[in-house]
């Protein structure tokens, strides 16, 4: 069968191309065509345009980006008609992949699954409308997202399990994963903050600053995203000792003794590796943003783990809590001998248990396969 996979960022690309491997194993003959990344390219099929072409966020840089947006969305629709494949799979984007399901079930009789749904338990919910009108089947890896979809809002979906968890199952079941032999021995704080620019540039000076008077006793390390140059870096590493550790989180994580986190995948990752952690996430307009997420947001924590144990398990900083001197100090408490670390630790394995033990892409590999055989048996 042919495969037409769209994913706009790095979390997308390694998903995605995890389900690709998957759905080769299940269909020998699978041919794929893409919009995404090295990871995916990997695997195999055609590329049609790096993720890094689509990966914007906040209103305004997607403003300022919109011709090329819009034109790669042209391109895509177009190529999609001109390929005709028999499913065309979405990776998370929601922005971008909700505007090409309409369109693939306005012009064309080709299904839509949906891998990884979007997040709209958090925000824009009105989105369900869409997902209900133009997408044949919705893959989760969220437990939570069941209640959500199929209780509240009648929409039956699939639960398959979760890839990070399994992702760093996997990474942990290796003999060895010592990449940072050429470090100290100074314990590590690992700052993971976040996969665009955009991200990096609002959150990472705060990370290192609340970090700076702990650089005698640990070795700060930057967990460097995939797709980012190192030289983008440098403006933030400047006259400090932090570090840089390029396309290597999880053995920066299994070395980890903390971890300062912007919200995303990058916090249940941390988890996973049971690394006590602080979740930060810098916002413009603060006490405007505060006040309408304690008066507005659909749900009541910003981070996957919390979400996950619905409970606060870990310190989320957003809005008008994100400075440094909150970061500084509840970094200290969960570090060796603070008094929230045993608690955290204990908090997390409830949260590897909500999230059960089954190989998602394999899972969602198989429904998707005997969905699409039934179809054309019938």
């Amino acid at each position: 069968m042919k495969y037409y996979l769209i994913a706009g960022e790095a979390s997308g690309d390694l998903h995605a191309s995890h389900l690709m491997q998957s759905l080769k194993k299940q269909d020998a003959a699978a041919e794929f065509r893409f919009f995404g990344g090295d990871l995916m390219t990997a695997v195999g099929g055609t590329r049609v345009r790096h993720y890094k072409d689509l990966a914007y966020m906040g209103f305004i840089p997607v403003l300022l980006h919109l011709p090329t947006i819009l034109r790669y969305m042209r391109m895509c629709k177009q190529d999609i008609l001109q390929w005709h494949p028999d499913v065309v799979i979405l990776v998370d984007y929601p922005g971008f992949n909700l505007k090409i399901a309409k369109f693939v079930k306005q012009e064309t009789k080709i299904p839509v699954f949906y891998y990884i749904a979007p997040k709209i338990w958090a925000w824009k919910e009105y989105r369900i409308k869409n997902i209900r009108r133009d997408v044949d089947a919705l893959f989760s890896i969220l437990p939570f997202e069941v209640d959500f979809f199929e209780k509240k809002h009648h929409y039956p979906i699939h639960y398959v399990g979760n890839p990070t968890a399994q992702e760093v199952r996997e990474f942990l079941q290796k003999s060895d994963y010592s990449e940072y032999s050429d470090y100290s021995e100074k314990p590590i704080i690992a700052l993971l903050a976040g996969s665009r620019q955009q991200e990096i540039k609002d959150n990472l000076p705060a990370m290192i600053a609340a970090t700076r008077h702990l650089t005698a006793q640990y070795d700060i390390i930057i967990a460097g995203a995939p797709g980012i140059e190192r030289s983008y870096y440098d403006r933030f590493q400047q006259g400090t000792p932090v570090r840089l550790a390029e396309n290597q989180t999880y053995a920066l994580l299994a070395k980890a003794t903390a971890a300062l986190v912007t919200s995303g995948t990058a916090t249940l990752e941390t988890c996973m590796f049971r690394v006590p952690q602080v979740v930060c996430y810098y916002t413009p307009l603060p006490r405007i943003i505060g006040y309408l997420k304690r008066h507005f947001l659909k749900v009541r924590y910003i981070s996957l783990v919390n979400l996950i144990a619905d409970k606060e398990v870990v310190t989320e900083l957003v809005a008008d809590t994100f400075s440094v001197e909150n970061i500084r100090h509840h970094l200290e408490t969960i570090l060796p001998g603070g008094p929230q670390r045993q608690a955290m630790l204990e908090d997390y394995e409830e949260v590897h248990r909500r999230l059960g033990d089954s190989y998602a892409p394999d899972v969602a590999a198989q429904q998707i396969y005997r969905i699409l055989n039934n179809n054309q048996n019938n």
